[in-house]
């Protein structure tokens, strides 16, 4: 038997692959999830229309963390039930994997504008984890109110979707209004369609749609990442960036506003009532802002959607955003002979959508198949990190075999823990029966459709 113990913080798709990789080398982890499921962000990240592949995805999760080699322990967040240090120098664990991600969104960058979140202005990643569990019987989260005219600060794949979440809910309860009933699933197919259907359009409906706002053109919108060495390449990856948003808003009736950045914040009656918005140029491939050219916008709303970040733990070291690492080290963690991050945790992309391999792209033919197929894509993307953390944990498997062993009695130790852990939420040692406990109710049940989406 292999005597090495390997603590993993984060159960999703970097931690679950990182367990599942030790596990094929015999190698025992645990397993310490934030939540009462380890399933990231495929659960509260990714759109709930997405619901084939969110169970696909969550059932790959479940069978690598079945495995005998796995300990899981849920609702243990680090910082707060675990103290980092304590567990990276004192439990006795061989090595330490950071996979928990990016959750933390990053600031809008306008002094003050935070007094107002849930006054008019709310963050990607809280607002996301609201749509995507908001129907579910006894939600106990803050409930996010939404309005016709939202500013959608962002740019990326993750904004559009912010977009497509904000136009099927503004639709749906205009329809709602008007004795027509729908869903998501109908409306995710087409909004156009199903307006088209009853004979109405937006204007009909008293809705002029949400406004994505993006710093720079259309055409450099991130939702091609690809090679743009050549300009032959340059010129394909802006055709695609191009064609992807324009697909996106001929289904989903959603505004662009391209060359704006926010500087200042409009506020009546102690809520955020828009934004000032800015012109910018581009002049030798640098971003100017025009000055000059401030407008206000007003809004009901406002959602931020320019990227996720890991969040600060105590203990460890950051450095520009994410977790700080040695160089040509395995992604060690600085300061740390046996920590290591993995996945989001050290490249600090926290959409899903896109490749967390270093300096990988996404592939011309997934992003134009992003709207025909976005299952398919996301999927890729899974995939992709998967293999990233596959060859990172094969590396790291090799200097875990030269790393001391926890001792007997550290093994006791770890084995106390845990039991504790256990202990005070519950969890009866089958991660199995954990989880189908603690799985929400879908959308898709709640409305009878199963094998929906």
């Amino acid at each position: 038997m292999n005597p090495h113990i390997v603590a993993i913080f984060g159960g999703a798709v970097s931690g679950a692959e990182a367990s599942h990789q030790l596990s094929q080398r015999g190698i025992r982890s645990v397993v310490f999830e934030q939540n009462a499921l380890p399933y990231g962000k495929i659960e509260d990240g990714l759109p709930k229309w997405h619901a084939k592949l969110r169970d696909k995805e969550e059932a790959s999760i479940d069978e690598k963390l079945s495995d005998p080699h796995v300990t899981f322990v849920p609702l243990a967040k680090l910082g707060k039930t675990i103290d980092f240090q304590d567990v990276a120098s004192n439990w006795g664990f061989s090595a330490v994997f950071l996979a928990t991600g990016a959750w933390r969104d990053r600031p809008l960058g306008i002094e003050g504008i935070d007094d107002y979140v849930g006054k008019g202005l709310y963050y990607q990643n809280p607002f996301m984890h609201w749509y995507n569990h908001y129907h579910e019987p006894g939600y106990a989260g803050q409930p996010l109110v939404l309005a016709d005219g939202a500013l959608v600060i962002g740019g990326g794949l993750a904004s559009i979707d912010i977009c497509k979440a904000l136009m099927m809910e503004t639709v749906q309860a205009a329809l709602a209004n008007r004795g027509i009933p729908t869903n998501m699933f109908d409306l995710e197919r087409g909004i156009g369609k199903v307006l088209e259907a009853h004979g109405l359009t937006l204007a009909d409906l008293g809705l002029r749609g949400c406004t994505l706002v993006y710093r720079r053109r259309v055409k450099d919108m991130p939702l091609f990442p690809g090679e743009t060495d050549t300009p032959e390449k340059l010129a394909k990856a802006e055709t695609v960036r191009e064609k992807v948003l324009l697909n996106a808003q001929s289904k989903f009736l959603f505004n662009v506003l391209p060359c704006h950045v926010p500087v200042d914040q409009i506020v009546e009656d102690g809520r955020l009532a828009g934004l000032v918005l800015r012109e910018t140029k581009l002049e030798d491939g640098k971003l100017l802002e025009v000055m000059g050219s401030d407008k206000p916008f007003l809004a009901p709303l406002v959602v931020s959607s320019i990227g996720s970040v890991p969040e600060a733990l105590p203990g460890v070291p950051m450095k520009a955003g994410v977790y700080e690492v040695e160089g040509g080290q395995c992604c060690r963690l600085k300061g740390f002979d046996n920590v290591f991050a993995v996945g989001n945790a050290v490249t600090g992309r926290g959409n899903i959508k896109e490749s967390v391999e270093h300096g990988k792209s996404i592939s011309e033919s997934i992003a134009e198949g992003y709207l025909a197929n976005p299952d398919g894509t996301v999927s890729e993307h899974f995939r992709q990190r998967e293999n990233v953390v596959s060859a990172s944990v094969d590396a790291l498997a090799e200097r875990i075999s030269h790393m001391r062993p926890p001792t007997a009695a550290q093994r006791v130790l770890i084995e106390e823990r845990v039991k504790a852990l256990h202990n005070a939420t519950g969890y009866g040692g089958s991660y199995r029966a954990w989880a189908d406990a603690n799985r929400p109710l879908r959308l898709e049940q709640l409305l009878g459709l199963e094998g929906h989406g």
